[in-house]
């Protein structure tokens, strides 16, 4: 990362308070466009905002074992992979696949889905167990079939991971090996629906009918095949229904509508030793022809079969018998749609950051570096300018007298213009703040509800909304815990309404414990009557927290839940993006909205 801005004194030290904030604002750039370049090359960062690690990535894990350990004595294994995760040196399990009973080779078709934070270094074990009843795990050693130890980021890198298992004490698992592949599930991506169902299908059981499963295989670009999804055993049936179910758009066909893909229907065997009942090839385009009335059918072939029977027509008939395509939006879908951020910044004016004639106040001049106030407005200003296209930022106070006539306001703007409180970029918003300092008595107390009404009236409107064009962003600058606590919490569940997210920064040494309170990550904000928000759109951090580190750093804590946030909101009104971003492959039907 380099150098952090905030420890940069000396670089200020023979330059005005223009030339530093410049400096200041240029290391800014520079350091983020560092993390961005390096962190594209291994995920799909949100165009900036903050930092690469802001906006969480999905990542689906899908494994499969070769030549695993038999453990049992009449049958083969019953294998079962086990997802653990570290968290503080801690392993605690998240997920497990399906257990596949009698198989050495097996393939699971259950997918294990995970966060992936490209900052963070998240480690992972795989276990395999050879499972004993109702997926119990054993405690005698022979159930532990072996295991694997990674890192998440090592898996996405390579995409497709083989490893050997190993045993206690790092021995090997006889030639047993493990396959991870990745995929990540990019904003630009949906999910399906499916239902399937059968008719007049082969009778493979002798004194029973066939208890048929489905299995789809994705073909990929090398001709190997992944398995997408395995249905539920219909017991006893030759014209089964089975479940619906959902898989995402990238797993069944990397969101190309035309990829192959291979079906296979079997006759399912306790002891592992499934009977082939037969096979088709489709792809989603051909499944979507369901959408205008027409039923899509296939005939179930077995190869076999069709060779040595002359009238052999196939082994039934496999049905889609419904389809429904969800179309999700990420927040680069609406940004890159049209959709502005507008941001604002309101600063506390009370007398408790001191007399700015003061060295010691917290909005002294300093001619060589920008205080506190400075470093986090242009921290967060920086990166919210690039997502809005006219650059002009509001900028308001709160907390002092002002004039002519000197009474108290908390809801003012800088600039001491009421028509218009914009000022030009970030620079504009620096320049009028220090403008101001001199013009005004620092006073108090501290509210900050009058200026969170005003903006979640701003975001609105006066006509409701309709469509994805516009976003708030506010951050709040103060030095305390705010004195109106009771309509604080009132406004923010109104805010929760609308779309605007809040930021708020803790300036100086102040026990901010209180303001916790106001950010929904302990619990569920609630109005003095009781109501909860209806979004958590509250952040809020200490500056005090970020002093040795970069303002890259302040940047992406502050702003890192906004893109989930923008997505909550939007979602919620059932708002597409105003223009869907278009997928590069021409064959892409993860744009198709529901």
């Amino acid at each position: 990362m380099g150098e952090s801005c905030f420890n940069q004194t000396e670089a200020f030290k023979d330059q005005p308070i223009g030339t530093a904030v410049s400096h200041l604002q240029l290391t800014l750039r520079t350091q983020l466009s560092v993390r961005m370049s390096d962190s594209q090359e291994a995920t799909s960062p949100v165009a900036g905002i903050g930092g690469p690690a802001a906006c969480v990535s999905k990542v689906e894990l899908r494994v499969s074992c070769k030549s695993l350990l038999d453990r049992d004595t009449l049958n083969k294994s019953d294998p079962c992979v086990m997802l653990m995760v570290q968290n503080q040196g801690q392993w605690t399990e998240l997920d497990r696949t399906e257990v596949i009973k009698s198989n050495l080779n097996p393939v699971f078709a259950k997918v294990l889905m995970l966060d992936y934070y490209f900052e963070e270094v998240q480690k992972l074990r795989f276990e395999v167990y050879d499972i004993h009843g109702t997926h119990s795990i054993g405690t005698r050693d022979d159930d532990f079939l072996g295991g694997v130890e990674c890192t998440l980021g090592q898996i996405v890198a390579q995409k497709k991971m083989v490893k050997p298992l190993l045993l206690k004490y790092g021995k090997y698992a006889g030639k047993s090996t493990i396959t991870i592949h990745a995929e990540e599930i990019s904003g630009n991506n949906g999910y399906v629906e499916l239902s399937f169902c059968a008719k007049k299908l082969d009778d493979k059981d002798l004194f029973s009918k066939s208890d048929p499963f489905l299995e789809i295989y994705r073909i990929n670009d090398d001709g190997t095949e992944q398995l997408v999804h395995r249905t539920e055993v219909i017991k006893n049936n030759l014209n089964p229904v089975w479940e619906p179910f959902k898989v995402s758009l990238i797993s069944l066909c990397s969101c190309d509508d035309e990829r192959k893909l291979k079906c296979l229907v079997w006759d399912y065997d306790s002891r592992g030793k499934h009977d082939f009942i037969g096979e088709f090839y489709t792809n989603f385009k051909e499944m979507q022809k369901i959408s205008l009335g027409n039923k899509v059918t296939w005939d179930c072939i077995n190869p076999k079969y069709k060779l040595k029977k002359k009238n052999y027509k196939n082994s039934g008939l496999v049905i889609l018998s419904d389809l429904k395509l969800h179309r999700v939006y990420s927040f680069l879908d609406y940004i890159m749609g049209g959709c502005q951020i507008h941001f604002t910044v309101a600063i506390d004016f009370t007398a408790s950051n001191g007399d700015p004639r003061n060295s010691c106040s917290l909005h002294y001049i300093n001619p060589y570096q920008p205080n506190e106030y400075l470093k986090a407005l242009i921290a967060v200003g920086e990166i919210c300018q690039d997502y809005d296209s006219d650059k002009r930022f509001s900028a308001l106070g709160f907390g002092a007298r002002i004039p002519p006539n000197y009474e108290v306001s908390h809801d003012f703007a800088i600039n001491f213009n009421p028509e218009d409180d914009e000022c030009e970029e970030i620079q504009g918003v620096v320049e009028a703040y220090q403008n101001c300092l001199p013009k005004i008595q620092l006073y108090g107390p501290t509210n900050v509800a009058p200026i969170i009404n005003r903006i979640a009236k701003l975001a609105a409107g006066k006509e409701p909304i309709k469509d994805a064009s516009l976003y708030h962003i506010l951050l709040i600058l103060t030095d305390g815990v705010v004195t109106d606590m009771a309509d604080t919490r009132e406004a923010i569940v109104r805010a929760s309404y609308q779309p605007m997210s809040i930021i708020i920064v803790g300036v100086g040494n102040a026990d901010f414990t209180d303001m916790q309170i106001l950010d929904g990550d302990d619990g569920v904000l609630r109005s003095p009557k009781g109501e909860p928000v209806l979004r958590d759109i509250v952040q809020f951090v200490p500056f005090r927290d970020f002093k040795t580190a970069s303002p890259a750093a302040l940047a992406k804590c502050v702003l890192a839940e906004v893109p989930k946030q923008v997505v909550e909101y939007f979602s919620h009104k059932a708002i597409p993006p105003i223009n869907p971003v278009l997928n590069s492959n021409p064959n892409s039907i993860a744009n198709t909205p529901e």
